[in-house]
């Protein structure tokens, strides 16, 4: 018995410790991070399946739309020696980009719903106009006999075929012509319409047009091929974003929608207005305008579970100020228990912004949170002035997170200058205390 007595009392002075307190503290905040982790993953889960359905509501629709073009493409034959000497060739293709491009877009938004989730459609009448300069093939090094003009065909590229709604009507040097779905060549552009062009007569230019009814989602946008590119695109969508290599010149937003230009010349973008094959690519050239949905759920909500440690740190710091002050003991398994109602609080805001607005759900859930610890912290701490202490506490964290959302640009800032004012407000009030006389007891 008297070898059991040390062991109890170096024991309890062990439980009874200041030290212990905060080991088992930091020890329970590293537990509550799993939770975190999973609250982020499901966050993680709830955006990829929103991508998904409107990823499937566009593939019936018409997905995020690109326009290339148009370009006029020219085969010609390409000689070589096979393995037995003989010249023999292949057909290959050069490309003629115009000299200028007056493109007009209108775009009119619809919303679309899949349960829970939203999507962005449009329908879109986009008029196009130019001039093609004569292709002078010979400066590719090109023999004129070994030219197939009779091949000549223009093409434009379209990224999602399923969105054309009406037959492509097309002009081109005075006549009409009628354009057919797929491209006789893929160096350039994969998808798209095509027609056969006649170049006999070798004028110095030729003019083009086109009117397009096209439906698409989410985004548009365009590649400026031309020598010099005018683009105009207006709608009724209040929040556009501007996207890609350029953006607009001049642009008009208001609660009635939007309009704005661009102005592209060749010497913007990296590739000729002539070539052979596949020796350039378009793509990196292509800008656009997206119609945004200004509220994101889940960005907002993972920048809100970002604060959770901080969130579950300064609520146990109150608490364990209140046990040094009013000598009051919590438990470890109450302090598990605190933690894992502040990880509700995230659970219940991603699962109400899904069905109402994101301000709201977070009021409603940082309430329920709130109430919810500061009545536990009444029962546990057996004063209510402590608990009003601890509420508190919890509308000031909740509050200023709330503003921090607001403020996405000085986010990072306020919530650099928050944690600065809290850590020294608490080493203000603890300047005093002398932690090695403090004891826990029962």
């Amino acid at each position: 018995m008297d070898n059991q007595n040390p062991i109890k009392e170096m024991s309890a002075k062990i439980s009874n410790s200041v030290t212990f307190k905060i080991i088992t503290m930091i020890i329970i905040v590293l537990l509550l991070l799993i939770p975190a982790f999973m609250i982020e993953s499901l966050i993680h889960e709830r955006e990829y399946r929103k991508k998904e359905v409107i990823a499937e509501i566009g593939s019936k629709w018409g997905q995020e739309q690109t326009i290339a073009g148009p370009i006029i493409s020219i085969p010609y034959k390409s000689f070589y020696k096979d393995k037995d000497g003989r010249a023999v060739y292949t057909i290959k293709y050069a490309h003629f980009l115009p000299d200028s491009i007056d493109l007009n877009g209108m775009l009119d938004p619809e919303m679309r719903y899949r349960g829970i989730y939203e999507a962005v459609l449009y329908k879109s009448q986009i008029e196009l106009a130019g001039t093609f300069p004569f292709p002078e093939i010979e400066r590719l090094n090109t023999s004129p006999d070994d030219i197939i003009w009779s091949g000549a065909f223009i093409s434009i590229g379209i990224t999602d075929m399923r969105g054309i709604k009406n037959q492509i009507v097309a002009e081109f040097n005075g006549d009409s012509i009628s354009m057919s779905p797929g491209l006789e060549s893929a160096d350039i552009i994969s998808s798209g319409v095509s027609a056969k062009i006649s170049l006999a007569d070798h004028k110095t230019s030729y003019p083009f047009k086109f009117k397009i009814n096209l439906n698409g989602s989410h985004q548009i946008n365009f590649v400026p091929v031309g020598r010099l590119n005018d683009i105009t695109v207006s709608s009724t969508w209040p929040d556009p974003s501007f996207s890609g290599a350029y953006l607009p010149y001049e642009r008009t937003i208001g609660k009635d929608g939007f309009s704005a230009k661009w102005k592209v010349l060749d010497l913007n973008r990296n590739y000729p207005q002539y070539w052979k094959g596949t020796k350039h690519q378009i793509d990196d050239s292509s800008f656009g305008v997206e119609l945004f949905i200004p509220v994101d759920i889940y960005q907002k909500s993972m920048r809100t579970v970002k604060y959770a440690i901080m969130f579950i740190v300064f609520t146990f710091i109150a608490f364990f100020f209140s046990e040094i002050m009013k000598k009051v003991r919590v438990h470890p398994i109450q302090y598990l228990l605190i933690g894992l109602a502040i990880m509700i609080f995230y659970t219940l805001l991603i699962s109400i912004s899904e069905h109402t607005n994101f301000n709201i759900a977070y009021i409603i859930s940082s309430i329920s949170v709130i109430a919810l610890i500061t009545g536990y912290a009444k029962s546990i701490l057996k004063k209510g002035s402590l608990a009003l202490m601890v509420g508190g506490m919890l509308v000031i964290l909740y509050g200023y997170l709330y503003i921090v959302l607001q403020l996405e640009d000085f986010a990072l800032l306020m919530g650099s200058i928050g944690l600065f004012i809290v850590l020294a407000l608490v080493m203000y009030f603890t300047r005093k205390i002398d932690w090695y006389a403090i004891k826990f007891e029962k």
